[in-house]
C-alpha cells in the first residue's frame, strides 16, 4: 500500500499514513481536524532512450550518433530476425 504525507489544517502537525488510493484522507492523529496531503517525492529521472535530448547536442552531433549506432542495430536485428524482414519492416536503417 502506497505512503501519503499530510499536514493537518488546524494545528500544523505533519504526519505519515498508509493506506490505499480509495480510501479518504484520514485525520490529524493529534487533534482530529481536517488534513491536506503533501507532495514530498520528486518523480524519478527519465534516463536511457527515455531520456530526452541533452540541450548540448547539436544536430549534428545527433546524426553522426545515428550514423554510427545505425549498422550495429541494423547487424543485430538481421541475426535474430533475417534479413528479409528487416527490410520489410525498418527500411530507414538502410541497407548493409
Amino acid at each position: 500500500m502506497p505512503r501519503y504525507d499530510y499536514r493537518c489544517l488546524t494545528c500544523e502537525t505533519t504526519f505519515e499514513a498508509q493506506h490505499s488510493f480509495d480510501e479518504p484522507a484520514p485525520t490529524c492523529p493529534n487533534c482530529g481536524g481536517a488534513v491536506k496531503r503533501l507532495i514530498r517525492r520528486a518523480a524519478p529521472m527519465l534516463r536511457g532512450m527515455a531520456a530526452p535530448v541533452s540541450k548540448y547536442a547539436t544536430k549534428e552531433e545527433l546524426r553522426a550518433k545515428w550514423a554510427e549506432e545505425t549498422p550495429k542495430l541494423r547487424k543485430k536485428l538481421v541475426e535474430k530476425l533475417g534479413e528479409e524482414t528487416v527490410r520489410k519492416n525498418a527500411p530507414t536503417l538502410g541497407n548493409a
